[in-house]
């Protein structure tokens, strides 16, 4: 199905994005492409494969890591419509170790096959912990099976992102195919569309045309060794390249819209292509911030099989899925009505491809600047016992470093994404910035998942921000510590604030003229946004430190008496000359 060639203007516009984003620094080197009509009709690649080697192009071999969720489902799709299972079979009926397996409540249905499709199966959120299962052998996944696994919801009652489920699915495609999950991909998808170079093992690929993976250490890229195929392949093991990509994404994007003609020669129908990138379960938008610019924009999102599926009244509906790997981060989004999508591939640990990736697109689209509508916040969660538990020692263990609490709850993972050592020597820097720490009076812990906690710390200094994800395992372990420092403004930036937060309360609000800013700002558009914030929070009656260095850059929440809003502020290094301003809706 034609439509009317993508203009220059555009292609040169996501082009450009491209460019600015691999100046950032974000990664050694990247790759992307733009397809429309079918056909990658533009690909790019800038910076390096390795530092010092060549620049990456379309045959360019990454690591695509989670984008793998898609050619399992699709593998799914493809056994049931040859018979081979049905969807809301039981799991257990393929894989054995399930049997037995018991949910949250004593009401929990049986853990079907959609349920794992669909991350809807009730397990725990388990990035990064899944990413360093990649290599387990089946025997070792066996036997993690059959020990048991720890449920944040019954199933089909919620979405939660799950790489174990996707595990479990590479069990169920090798036995209702009869053959092993790689084998049953790689001669039924793979081979008949094409994509030579998309593998699940990098040992066959010269060494000249693959990407390797890279960890910022410093100033320095630390390379990352890859990890050999495992029983969580079918979640994130395969390696890819621009072109093939392109080609995959051809074959989503041509599955619309239904007709009647003869079908491709795609392996799958385009009936259940379709089926793929339908909203099957709703994904909660977690509390995000509203930029003041447009209100308008509303977005809904949901997961199909394998993909996310995003509705907003700007673009339309847009079909995507994100890699995140260690030594990777990668991204491909299409929009079917359009007929145009994007890949961007690069080589360091989750690089933040999907906002280059969402930028390029929205560029192609033509449609305005991006903006993100935030949602409202999720009802309060249940935690587990454990992940109570696991507050109570984090908290100890930031500020009396133990190396028993370590060893206790850190998973497998923690020490490989950043070692313990180098953990211990942050959480120090921040003691002597912050102070002691004790916990937020008045600030309710959050939970997202009853495996996951969020909360605030305070110190004389500052506050801290900590949160933790638990793993699937029984019993949990922490697989993610996350802190963010937020040090009080300092004798530069206090004044500024201050006089930021008292021209909000101004009769008529306008940017304080006494702040000293860069030319390349635009007070007057500051000025205009102030007098929107003021309408919307009502006077503005306390602020508090969010984030920041203390010295250069702070970020405050500001409590109004009708709503909430988020300020930035950003100096030069060595003045009080305001280099970057931002204020939004906090919601």
């Amino acid at each position: 199905m034609a439509v009317d060639p993508l203009p220059a203007a555009r292609i040169a516009a996501a082009a450009a994005v491209a460019e600015t984003f691999q100046h950032a620094g974000g990664q050694p080197g990247i790759a992307y492409g733009i397809v429309a009509d079918g056909e990658l009709v533009h690909s790019g690649g800038i910076g390096e494969r390795w530092p010092g080697g060549p620049t990456p192009d379309a045959d360019t071999v990454f690591r695509i890591a989670s984008m793998t969720k898609s050619f399992t489902a699709s593998a799914v799709l493809l056994l049931r419509d040859r018979g081979a299972l049905r969807l809301d079979d039981a799991a257990e009926r393929y894989v054995p170790e399930l049997a037995g397996l018991k949910g949250p409540t004593a009401d929990s249905p049986a853990l079907t096959v959609r349920h794992l499709l669909t991350m809807a199966g009730g397990f725990p959120t388990d990035d990064p912990w899944g990413d360093r299962q990649q290599s387990l052998p089946l025997p070792a996944f066996s036997e993690l099976l059959r020990g048991g696994l720890s449920f944040a919801w019954a199933p089909g009652t919620r979405f939660e992102y799950s790489n174990l489920g996707y595990a479990i699915l590479g069990r169920v495609v090798a036995a209702a195919a009869g053959e092993p999950y790689r084998d049953f991909v790689t001669g039924h998808l793979l081979a008949p569309l094409g994509l030579g170079r998309t593998v699940f093992d990098a040992g066959g690929v010269p060494e000249t045309e693959l990407a390797r993976g890279y960890r910022k250490l410093g100033e320095r890229w630390e390379e990352v060794p890859f990890e050999a195929y495992g029983a969580f392949a079918p979640m994130g093991g395969l390696f890819s390249t621009v072109a093939d990509l392109a080609r995959w994404v051809a074959g989503m994007i041509d599955a619309f819209p239904p007709r009647d003609d003869n079908d491709d020669a795609h392996p799958l129908s385009r009936a259940s292509r379709r089926e793929l990138q339908q909203p099957h379960h709703g994904v909660p938008l977690l509390p995000d911030t509203w930029p003041l610019a447009d209100r308008s924009v509303l977005t809904s999102r949901s997961y199909g099989y394998g993909l996310f599926v995003e509705d907003d009244t700007r673009y339309g509906r847009v079909v995507f899925h994100s890699g995140g790997y260690p030594g990777f981060g990668s991204h491909m989004r299409w929009h079917p009505q359009r007929r145009l999508g994007v890949i961007v591939l690069g080589n360091s640990t989750y690089s933040a491809a999907r906002t280059a990736a969402t930028d390029m697109l929205n560029a192609l689209l033509d449609t305005g600047h991006r903006t993100v509508a935030g949602g409202p916040p999720p009802h309060g969660r249940r935690a587990w016992q454990a992940t109570c538990e696991a507050r109570a020692d984090i908290e100890r263990l930031l500020n009396t470093w133990d190396d028993t609490i370590a060893a206790r709850w850190f998973a497998g993972n923690v020490d490989l994404d950043e070692p313990i050592s180098r953990r211990r020597e942050r959480i120090e820097r921040i003691r002597e910035q912050v102070g002691e720490l004790r916990p937020e009076e008045g600030i309710e812990p959050v939970h997202d998942s009853p495996s996951h906690c969020a909360w605030w710390l305070r110190g004389p200094n500052g506050r801290v921000r900590v949160e933790i994800r638990l793993t699937p395992e029984k019993p949990p372990r922490v697989q993610t510590l996350d802190l963010t420092t937020a040090v009080a403004p300092g004798a530069r930036l206090r004044p500024i604030v201050d006089q930021c937060v008292a021209a909000l309360n101004a009769r008529s609000p306008e940017f304080p003229p006494a702040v000293a800013t860069d030319p390349s700002i635009d007070r007057g558009e500051l000025t205009r946004l102030m007098r929107l914030a003021a309408g919307w929070a009502g006077t503005c009656q306390r602020a508090e430190v969010c984030a920041g260095n203390g010295v250069t850059a702070t970020t405050i929440k500001i409590t109004g008496e009708s709503g909430d809003l988020m300020m930035t502020v950003r100096t030069e290094r060595n003045s009080a000359v305001v280099k970057k301003f931002g204020i939004e809706l906090a919601l």
